[in-house]
């Protein structure tokens, strides 16, 4: 049985880090931004979208990592 060892990962530039990093910020932002316009729509709106209540809270409900 042969062993492999465990790749080494290099560590990637600083500009690439903060890019990534930014790059998250944004994203949990606009999930955000999209919850709370979820959360101000109506019933009538909420059917137009073909969006159900349940799937509504279910979305609400997550925070804003996910």
């Amino acid at each position: 049985m042969q062993r492999t060892l465990p790749r080494l990962r290099t560590a990637r530039p600083v500009h690439e880090r903060l890019h990534a990093l930014l790059a998250l910020l944004r994203l949990w932002q606009q999930r955000s931004r999209t919850r709370h316009q979820l959360a101000a729509l109506d019933a009538h709106q909420l059917a137009d979208t073909g969006i159900s209540p349940a799937a509504r809270r279910a979305e609400l409900d997550k925070p804003f990592w996910r």
